[in-house]
């Protein structure tokens, strides 16, 4: 019989994050990752939605998992089977898989031999994870212009990757956060 899926505690993930070994640059990421996604979730729930700030903190913890095998754009998926064969929730397996830039739909999987799903995140508790990590730069706050000006340099201003990204922060910036004076995602 399975085991029921289950999302694990902050502790927990800093214990996974260490057994798959990450090193430590990548741990100083995602704790930084996880701080910012946090700050995001509450000022989403003070606007009225709904937010699973246990998901979140294990997506933002864990997001980054796949990096103790590879560092390249295959990390999420190959993240995303790491949470799957510890049997923790399959909500958790796609914020890990969804995260990457803004996003890769299926077309781009394919051509990336990443499989034939889309990887573009869907759920609030997806798209937060995946915004706070386009907001820190290892273990630093940036703002999202220096995250867009990187991607448009490393992918070029045309790739389908850069409307994802524009269209991620529009969301958080004009349909969430409108109107909040001086605290800038």
């Amino acid at each position: 019989m399975r085991r029921k899926s289950r999302i694990p505690g902050r502790e927990e993930c800093l214990k996974i994050l260490l057994e798959e070994g990450v090193n430590s640059n990548v741990l100083r990421h995602v704790l930084k990752v996880e701080e910012v996604a946090r700050d995001i979730a509450g000022r989403v729930e003070s606007k009225g939605y709904d937010v699973d700030e246990e998901l979140v903190t294990a997506g933002a913890l864990l997001h980054d998992v796949g990096r103790s095998v590879t560092h390249d754009v295959s990390h999420g998926v190959v993240g995303g089977r790491i949470v799957r064969r510890r049997n923790l929730d399959e909500r958790l397996a796609r914020i890990v898989e969804r995260h990457v830039g803004g996003g890769i739909s299926r077309e781009e999987a394919v051509e990336l031999k990443l499989g034939s799903l889309s990887l573009v995140p869907e759920t609030l508790e997806e798209k937060i994870v995946c915004y706070a990590d386009k907001l820190v730069d290892g273990d630093r706050r940036v703002e999202f212009p220096e995250t867009l000006k990187y991607f448009k340099e490393k992918l070029g201003a045309e790739h389908p990757a850069i409307k994802r990204l524009e269209d991620l922060d529009a969301f958080f910036k004009e349909t969430l956060l409108e109107k909040e004076q001086g605290n800038p995602l």
